[in-house]
Formats: C-alpha cells, sequence, structure tokens
C-alpha cells in the first residue's frame, strides 16, 4: 500500500503496456510523417482506436500477451503479435499491419519503455518524495535556527551549533543533488539490429532515419543516444543511479545522526495511543521509523550500486545480462520510496527536548577554550594554546573556572567583557542566520 504508484510504472504488466504504448506510437508516427508512401496517414477514427489501445490496456491485455508468449517464447514479438491482432479488427488499419515494429529490433523498443519507465518514475514518485523530505527539513531549519545544541566532533563535545543550522546543511546537500536528478537526461535509441539503421536505409534510403527517429524519441520526452550497438549502453541510467545513492546516502547520513540524537535526548519521540515500543518493556518508544529507513537505504544502494556498475556494460554489440536487472530497477527504486517514506513519518513524530539540550551546554564550559584562545592570539599573549589545554584537559571545567581564567589573563578590559558575556548557549557564531537564510 506504500508502494502502489510504482506499482503502475515497474510491474511486468507495466513493462507490456510501455511496450505496446511505444510500438503503436512508433506506427502512428511514421504515419503522421507522411515519409512511407505505403503507410498514409490515419483518420481521425484509427488514430482514436490506437489510441484506445494504449490506454484501455489492462490485465486482460497483458494476459493475452503471455498466452502469446507461451507460443513466441520471445517476450516483444508476442507484444507485436498482440497489437497485429487488434488492429486486424479494423478494416481501416489493415494496411498497416506490417508497419507494426517497422525497422525495430526488440530493444528498440524495450529501452524506449524502460526509459518511460525512469521518467514517470522519477516525474511521480523520486522527485515528488525527495522533494517531501527536503520541505520538511527546510521547515526544521527555519523553526529551530535559533535552538544552541552542543554540537560533537568524534563524538566529544565541541563548539555549539545549531538544530536549525544541522538540518540546513542536510537540505543544501540534498537540494543539490536533486537539482542534478531533475536535469539528468534520459536517452533513447530507435537504430536497428547494431545501431545503424541498417533495415530502415535498405527499405527507404532516401530517408534521413538518424533524424526521423531522434524527433520521434524527442516526441516521448526522451533524448536521443545517436551512437549505440545493438542496446542503449544504459549510462544515463547508471548516473541516475549514482545521484539517488548520493541523495541516499546523505539521507543515511542524516537518520544515524537523528537515532543519535534520539538517544541523547535532544529529540523526545511524540508517543501515539496504541503504538508499542517493545513486546516486554511499555515505556519504550522506538525511534521506529529512523531504523527503517536507515535499512531500506542500504538495500536500496547495494541495488542501484550493483546496476550502476553492470548495467554500462555488455558484450561486443549486445548480451542478455541486462535484462534480469533492468526488471528490478523498481525493486532498488522502492526500498528507497520506503525510505523516505518513514524519514518523513519520523520527522513528524520529533519534539526538541530544550531543557536536556540546555543542561548539557551548561556542563560544557570547556567549549569556551577555543574563542578565549583566538582573543588571546589576537592580543599576542604568549602561548594561549598550551595555557588553556593545561586549564581544560581531562578536567571538568565550570562557569566559574572558565570565568576566572579570562579575569586573572592579561587581556584588555574590553577583551575580557566580550569574552565574560559568551557562554556554551549563545556561542553559536552565525548558525541562526545561515539557517534561516536557507531557500524555500
Amino acid at each position: 500500500n506504500k508502494l502502489s504508484k510504482l506499482q503502475d510504472i515497474f510491474s511486468e504488466h507495466a513493462l507490456m503496456r510501455f511496450r505496446t504504448e511505444i510500438e503503436i506510437k512508433w506506427l502512428q508516427f511514421l504515419a503522421q510523417e507522411k515519409i512511407l508512401s505505403e503507410l498514409p496517414p490515419f483518420s481521425n477514427d484509427s488514430q482514436q482506436f490506437l489510441n484506445c489501445l494504449i490506454e484501455q490496456f489492462d490485465a486482460d491485455s497483458s494476459q493475452r500477451i503471455k498466452q502469446i508468449e507461451e507460443t513466441t517464447n520471445h517476450d516483444v514479438k508476442a507484444i507485436e503479435y498482440f497489437i497485429k491482432e487488434k488492429i486486424e479488427k479494423n478494416p481501416e488499419l489493415t494496411h498497416a499491419v506490417e508497419f507494426i515494429h517497422f525497422g525495430c529490433t526488440s530493444e528498440d523498443i524495450n529501452n524506449l519503455a524502460y526509459a518511460l519507465m525512469l521518467q514517470q518514475a522519477r516525474e511521480k514518485c523520486i522527485l515528488p518524495e525527495l522533494n517531501q523530505v527536503m520541505t520538511q527539513l527546510q521547515n526544521l531549519a527555519h523553526e529551530h535556527a535559533n535552538q544552541p545544541m552542543l554540537a560533537r566532533t568524534h563524538g566529544q563535545p565541541a563548539t555549539p551549533t545549531t538544530i536549525g543550522k544541522e538540518m540546513a546543511n542536510v537540505v543544501y546537500r540534498l537540494q543539490r543533488q536533486i537539482e542534478q536528478l531533475a536535469h539528468a537526461k534520459i536517452l533513447g535509441k530507435l537504430n536497428g539490429a547494431t545501431g545503424n539503421f541498417s533495415a530502415l536505409i535498405v527499405a527507404y534510403p532516401d530517408i534521413n532515419w538518424p533524424d526521423i527517429t531522434e524527433k520521434f524519441i524527442n516526441s516521448l520526452g526522451l533524448t536521443q543516444n545517436p551512437y549505440t550497438t545493438q542496446i542503449e549502453p544504459h549510462d544515463f541510467i547508471a548516473e541516475i543511479f549514482n545521484i539517488l545513492m548520493r541523495a541516499n546516502t546523505i539521507l543515511l547520513d542524516f537518520v544515524r545522526d537523528m537515532w543519535g540524537y534520539i538517544s541523547l535526548d535532544y529529540f523526545k519521540l511524540k508517543t501515539i495511543n496504541n503504538e508499542v515500543g517493545s513486546s516486554t518493556m511499555p515505556h519504550k518508544v522506538n525511534p521506529i521509523d529512523f531504523e527503517n529507513a536507515e535499512g531500506n537505504l542500504g538495500i536500496a544502494n547495494a541495488l542501484l550500486d550493483h546496476m550502476a556498475q553492470k548495467l554500462p556494460v555488455s558484450r561486443f554489440q549486445r548480451d542478455l545480462s541486462d535484462s534480469t536487472v533492468l526488471r528490478n530497477m523498481g525493486v532498488a527504486i522502492a526500498h528507497s520510496s520506503l525510505a523516505w517514506q518513514s524519514t518523513c513519518r519520523g520527522l513528524t513524530k520529533i519534539a526538541v527536548n530544550t531543557e536536556v539540550i540546555r543542561h548539557d551546554l551548561n556542563h560544557h564550559w570547556e567549549i569556551l577554550a577555543e574563542p578565549i584562545q583566538m582573543i588571546m592570539r589576537k592580543h599576542g599573549l604568549e602561548k594561549p594554546y598550551e595555557q588553556l589545554k593545561n586549564v581544560t584537559r581531562g578536567q571538568k571545567i565550570t562557569k566559574e573556572l572558565i570565568q576566572t581564567f579570562i579575569t586573572e589573563s592579561t587581556l584588555p578590559d574590553d577583551a575580557k567583557n566580550t569574552l565574560l558575556k559568551l557562554t556554551p548557549e549563545n556561542y553559536i557564531g552565525c548558525a541562526a542566520e545561515l539557517a534561516k537564510k536557507l531557500r524555500q
């Protein structure tokens, strides 16, 4: 139920529908372009009849194709026979029967079908869901721009930041990947058995087939790859999947950090009636959404990585090792989608625990050793790093100890006053401003 949008794009039924769409649209295009004297333009009724074959493609249609395939033992040929079977019933189209699959090899149909799959998945699922994650993070970045939080480098207390700024960091990283994904070209080819338009040129040598097929491919919203073997080499799929992997890795980094912040009690998890966190410990509220996201991101990236490495490699002009891999594109994107949905759900359940955050900040005054050192350097005091190292390293540092160090230093009074106003809560640099200026 969480992946219903993908069922209509990546199922075997959907693959048959996309193949049927390509075959019919190629036939319509050839007639419409008036380039083949033997294939005049179709009437409006005939065009409507062909359009209905695409629009009304249903489970019975795919079942019929599978029945034909039992005889042909060839999936794309079964599509061709299915369409012929349909249009032979239309007297106005009988003359066009043998122009179905004209000049095509199976891969001309397959590569365009998979390209349309990715095109629709990007439009209907990938970009909307990634943008939803990003929007929620943007909202949190702005909402909590001013909320200071103790940072941790190497797991140790470090210069404070704000919750909003940490969210903004993730948004900026994610934005770059989404923009690249949105502009990545989806390629296609329709150039015959080894990519040279050979059969088309023999049949109609006076037609500029590279230009004609480019026009057709562009009409599908795709970009022509003019240089291929029998198969489109899938480089664009690898490029898209590498972008997806980077986006997923960014979110993997984020959900692990969220898990950690929840374990530190920086975020509370909102309780939901009737939801159970443990079968034996009734007090528990688990960060299950972030954990589910982490698991699905790992599976997704493992699959995407294999596909990105495998798909661009094919022996000589063609082998079929890509076939099974391509059929699993939906699996990789489905695991990604589950992770994105889990991340969004997890973000709706968190609440900032200001009490714990403030307590943590006020118990780590040693972090002010950094700005004190900088002011000491500015005013030429000798060995400021070493002085502070002796006072702070491995010791429990309190507000009183830090302020005594400042007061007893040889710094000018105005510098002392600047430092005495500093606290772990207000030592956040321009973190708040950076979070607030994050573009919507």
